[in-house]
């Protein structure tokens, strides 16, 4: 098991990738036993630093490695994701785990079963071995910051936020807490993490991977259906594809859940990408933009043909499409919400609403009809170039809290976000990898392609990942 890292199999096994900890486990070079050991070990030793891990499964951990040690020994073949550990974000559930939301009031809130992202980590063989912090209920602003477990660091620079919602899991990973973490995305929430924190994040097509993101027994309203997904995080892409396969799939737990085949037809020559570096017009960070070129080149060097061009398609009308549909179902019920979360996570959304004021029932309904134009407009973008490469965020990794520290800072944020907004109003998929190290900081770019196409977007990631190398795991720094 010699990936060049000089890591001693016995205690430094949580430096490996998933591929390589699950192929060991598989063959019986190390037991499950023994990964779960070293991932616990570097847990304890860097999550009081970074604070990104919010409850340990420990004990549950080891049980569940031992049994995985038990069937490999008794001649069973084991998933392709043998042995190894993942976190998940304290919004999906972990069967008989509180899934607190980060809150007080849900702090015993427990579900009987596994969500069925989980679930379906778990077939494959994963060990879940904790949750993961992020913003109380995901509301509180883009930093992991709750009411019951404090804030957490990136490991890059404590001066700078992991980004969020899924900002726990990216922290975790990129610190090699987990070779995997299980996080949401409904406007970069996966993606800007990966972005922050030097590592891979994969938002999928809306109906990809089933989920379960109700509260309660009541299912969330229309846009709170359609627009967020759960998604993977890894140190690599190669990682991120393993998770993509074990959790694809319909699931009768979720009817939105599709059987589409993992791996579309194969292009016919070189494939066309459009390079839009600053989508509409608004200003991108000269760091990220070098990114930016550093992919491009990757990709050219790689076979793709790269082309920039000026824009994707409606982006101002479809940002503010996005803002109206969510903020107009949420200020339904933000008079309860806003009595249970920390006064310190109502600014943001405060914010946001009054950014995005909610609309009356005429023009919500319009709205709908909106969002299936700029479908089109996507599909037929996408028809010419079937990748686009932008940007996850157009700043370096930013101050934690900035977005609901001020005004000023929240339309700083939101307007950085911009392009993953639009991609996730349109159900599209995206993988964030990084594109270059400027400054001392990752700087992450996305590969966006037609729904259901992850394979090309994945592929392109990797040919990226090539040329920049894998930058983590890293040591926490202040």
């Amino acid at each position: 098991m010699d990936t060049g890292t000089g890591a001693d199999t016995g205690t430094e096994l949580w430096k490996h990738t998933a591929a390589e900890l699950a192929a060991a486990v598989a063959g019986g070079e190390v037991s499950a036993l023994e990964v779960t050991e070293s991932h616990l070990a570097r847990i304890a030793e860097v999550n009081p630093a970074v604070n990104a891990v919010t409850r340990l499964l420990a004990d549950r951990a080891r049980e569940d490695a031992a049994a995985l040690d038990r069937r490999l020994a008794a001649g069973e073949r084991l998933g392709p994701l043998a042995g190894v550990p993942f976190t998940v974000k304290e919004n999906i559930g972990i069967g008989g785990v509180p899934t607190t939301h980060g809150i007080a009031r849900f702090k015993d809130l427990a579900p009987a079963v596994d969500a069925p992202p989980v679930a379906r980590l778990r077939a494959a063989g994963a060990i879940p071995v904790g949750h993961s912090n992020m913003p109380d209920l995901t509301l509180g602003g883009m930093h992991p910051r709750s009411e019951l477990f404090g804030e957490t660091a990136n490991p890059w620079h404590s001066g700078r936020t992991p980004g969020g919602t899924s900002g726990g899991d990216g922290a975790a990973v990129a610190s090699g807490m987990v070779p995997l973490g299980l996080g949401n995305d409904s406007g970069g929430s996966v993606r800007i993490p990966a972005a922050f924190c030097g590592i891979a994040g994969l938002k999928p097509s809306f109906g990809r991977f089933p989920a379960d993101h109700r509260l309660g027994p009541e299912d969330p309203t229309l846009a709170s259906q359609l627009i967020p997904v759960d998604g993977p995080l890894a140190r690599t892409v190669g990682d991120l594809r393993l998770a993509y396969e074990a959790l694809a799939g319909p699931d009768p737990r979720d009817p939105r859940a599709v059987p589409v085949p993992l791996y579309g037809p194969a292009p016919e020559g070189p494939l066309k990408v459009a390079l839009v570096a600053d989508p509409g017009g608004q200003g991108v960070h000269a760091d990220v933009r070098a990114a930016l070129a550093a992919a491009a080149d990757a990709l050219q060097d790689a076979g793709y043909e790269v082309e920039e061009v000026p824009d994707v398609p409606r982006l101002a009308e479809t940002v503010e499409a996005y803002g109206r549909m969510i903020h107009t179902e949420f200020s339904l019920v933000w008079p309860a919400i806003s009595r249970i979360i920390p006064e310190s996570s109502r600014s943001y959304i405060e914010m946001s609403m009054e950014r995005a004021a909610p609309a009356e029932l005429p023009e919500y309904l319009r709205l709908t009809g909106v969002r299936l134009s700029i479908q089109r407009a996507w599909a037929e973008f996408l028809g010419r170039y079937p990748l686009l490469l932008g940007p996850v965020f157009t700043e370096p990794p930013v101050e934690p809290g900035l977005e609901s520290a001020h005004l000023e800072g929240h339309e700083r944020v939101t307007r950085a976000m911009r392009l993953c907004s639009a991609t996730s109003f349109a159900g599209l998929p995206a993988v964030a990898v990084p594109g270059a190290v400027v400054g001392g900081l990752p700087q992450g770019v996305q590969l966006v392609a037609s729904a259901y196409r992850e394979d090309l977007c994945l592929d392109a990631a990797a040919a990226v990942e090539r040329r920049v190398g894998v930058l983590t795991p890293v040591q926490p720094r202040s």
